[in-house]
């Protein structure tokens, strides 16, 4: 692959984490992938882990790009980094849709996000290569344990301390389904899909650097958790993750019941892999306030996570208290 450094390139905007950049190579258009500056979370942003999951996983799941490239070499452009498959297309970013759109647009959404999470949940792990991704024996165990010391290293002192502490507490009273583990994507939403603009149908599910194996229904969860509804605390519908609080798309509830009609799956313990979904989602904004207070990022986005995380702990404490879905 040759690269002339004179032509121009594009950063694409949006997200709080990896930089994605458009390059063309050799005559082709492939985008280069890094992970943010600055101090990384353990396990976080990791550009081998995706690159492998991708080289096995394109061959037989169309809507994963090709890995083309992968350099291990931080010194190359100051971190590890991959060149992926470009694809071409629209992607929604935030709690508002393009205009434009077909009024039927939060109808079709709603439900093509639910197919292809549970497509991605069908692929078979073992004839692609990836049968050994990923820890399943213990997984909602550790992911509590995880994300309650994430947690831990992330809140000041103060009620987000407290209500991390508390739910996960909760979290280890409950029982779960033992479900046989499945392809994971980990922060599957709509702006890592890739969309055909004028059918609104998928060309590509980007961001797979958390992929494993796993209980899929806790996948469902981490969708759901990005999924606001109107009725929703501030926090959480401030956090502007995806349009859904708009007109045309279904509830959460209804999400979730349109994926047990495809896949076949009972969901009876959804409602604590949501509050363990939320957790996670709590603490990953602890995180991003965390950078601005120590001072590692400037943007003023990053002040406003720490009220932000204050609310969605709240309400998945209150959920543990018998709130509804």
């Amino acid at each position: 692959m040759a690269y002339d450094p004179e032509r121009p390139f594009q950063q694409f905007a949006g997200g709080f984490a990896n930089r994605n950049y458009l390059l063309e190579i050799d005559g082709r258009r492939v985008v280069l992938r890094r992970p943010p500056s600055g101090e990384l979370p353990k396990g976080a942003h990791d550009m081998a882990r995706e690159h492998g999951i991708l080289r096995a996983l394109s061959p037989v799941f169309e809507l994963a790009p090709a890995s083309l490239h992968y350099c291990p070499d931080p010194s190359v452009i100051g971190a590890p980094f991959q060149l992926l498959e470009y694809r071409e297309g629209l992607i929604p970013r935030g709690a508002e849709l393009p205009s434009g759109l077909p009024a039927a647009a939060g109808e079709i959404l709603g439900a093509g996000m639910i197919e292809v999470l549970a497509a991605i949940h069908a692929v078979d792990v073992d004839a692609c290569g990836l049968g050994e991704l990923g820890r399943p024996v213990g997984f909602l165990s550790r992911n509590i344990d995880g994300w309650r010391r994430r947690g831990r290293a992330a809140a000041v002192a103060g009620p987000q301390s407290l209500l991390v502490e508390e739910i996960a507490a909760w979290l280890d009273g409950q029982r779960f389904a033992d479900r046989a583990p499945r392809l994971l994507h980990s922060d599957f939403k709509l702006d890592n899909l890739v969309l055909d603009p004028t059918t609104l149908g998928p060309r590509a599910v980007l961001d797979w650097d958390m992929g494993t194996r796993g209980d899929p229904i806790f996948d469902l969860a981490t969708l759901l958790s990005y999924w606001t509804q109107a009725d929703d605390p501030p926090g959480l519908v401030q956090g502007a993750m995806m349009p859904t609080a708009a007109p045309g798309f279904g509830s959460r509830r209804q999400a979730a019941e349109r994926y047990a009609k495809i896949t076949g799956c009972e969901l009876d313990d959804l409602p604590g892999l949501y509050v363990l979904a939320l957790l996670k989602l709590g603490v990953v904004f602890l995180q991003l306030h965390h950078q601005w207070l120590s001072g590692s990022v400037k943007s003023r986005r990053y002040a406003l996570f720490g009220e932000q995380a204050l609310d969605v702990l709240a309400h998945a404490h209150q959920l543990t208290r018998g709130r509804a879905l």
